[in-house]
């Protein structure tokens, strides 16, 4: 019998997929849009849609509930101030998945998943301010 087989391995630990999770979900609320292969992305794709049902309840029990997935606070700042109100009138479908080829070298089918309304100006933003605060660190 094959109960309780809902989800892809990926070949990986259970504590490694859970920090895998975390990990690209809060690279896809900081960029809104990632490149990784298919299975990552659709398995991906449900987690932060209960993500940002959490961040539309905007309580605090909801917060409590997103932190214990998210590994960053400015994560789960961004989620909470500007994700979530986005979507407010949005029955779910928050986020697609689309085909983007396959991998050159492994030939591993590759997809971008994305926030359906999302800002572009967004991706690569939290890198560059990064690489901005650090060059005036060593400047001072």
């Amino acid at each position: 019998m094959r109960h309780a087989k809902g989800y892809r391995r990926l070949n990986r630990t259970h504590e490694h997929r859970k920090a895998l999770w975390a990990n690209m979900a809060g690279s896809l609320i900081e960029h809104e849009q990632i490149k990784t292969t298919l299975p990552k992305a659709k398995e991906l794709r449900p987690i932060v849609e209960k993500l940002i049902t959490l961040a539309k309840r905007g309580n605090l029990h909801a917060r409590r509930q997103a932190a214990s997935q998210l590994k960053m606070s400015e994560h789960l700042t961004k989620l909470f101030d500007v994700i979530g109100p986005r979507f407010k009138d949005r029955q779910g479908g928050y986020v697609r998945v689309i085909r983007a080829g396959y991998r050159y070298g492994d030939m591993a089918p590759m997809a971008i998943i994305e926030f359906v309304e999302r800002d572009l100006d967004a991706k690569g933003a939290g890198d560059k301010s990064r690489i901005e605060a650090a060059e005036a660190t060593e400047d001072a």
